[in-house]
């Protein structure tokens, strides 16, 4: 049985954190930050493909990785469904996501994987994430949409799509949640 601890505050401040939410939001992923989103939406089997993506503080990695994750929703073959759990920010769900779901991967962020029937079938750790460019980034992931997934893409509008801002903030310069000092 997982045990979840649903009172822990986010360890950063959520004003400083909330561009790097909506840029994942503005393409169309749904935020899972509880246990019960993570198990409604992943806990399904229905046959949909599902890019879950741990976001991150992380300035450089995830700064690669959010743009990638972007970039590939704009192919024209996508998962049925994108969610999106912030690493550090909800815990709860993060801790439920790994047990649950990624029980067999060390624990990163950010990271990615592609999910159907709460089977994982693709997973891009932050190792696999550091020193590649969000193209290269956009293209091992839509390499797995194009082999998994039947939904047609893009995302949002090619013009909606250059609209977008990406985040660009150094994450040790991002404050700790005062809740938390």
């Amino acid at each position: 049985m997982i045990e979840i601890n649903n009172t822990r505050p986010p360890l950063y401040d959520p004003e400083a954190v909330q561009p790097m939410r909506d840029e994942l939001v503005y393409v169309g992923f749904e935020e899972a930050t509880t246990p019960e989103l993570v198990e409604s939406i992943l806990g399904e089997k229905n046959d949909k493909t599902i890019l879950v993506m741990i976001n991150s503080v992380c300035g450089c990695a995830a700064g690669s990785a959010r743009p990638g994750a972007t970039l590939s929703l704009q192919n024209n073959v996508i998962p049925d469904k994108f969610i999106t759990v912030f690493a550090g920010q909800d815990r709860d769900a993060i801790d439920f996501l790994r047990q649950k779901y990624l029980e067999n991967f060390p624990p990163s962020s950010p990271f990615m994987a592609l999910v159907k029937n709460g089977e994982v079938l693709f997973t891009m750790p932050r190792h696999h994430i550091e020193g590649r460019t969000p193209e290269e980034i956009s293209e091992a992931l839509i390499e797995k949409y194009e082999e998994h997934c039947n939904n047609e893409g893009p995302s949002i509008s090619e013009e909606a799509y250059a609209k977008l801002v990406h985040a660009r903030a150094c994450g040790s310069k991002i404050p700790l949640n005062e809740v938390n000092n």
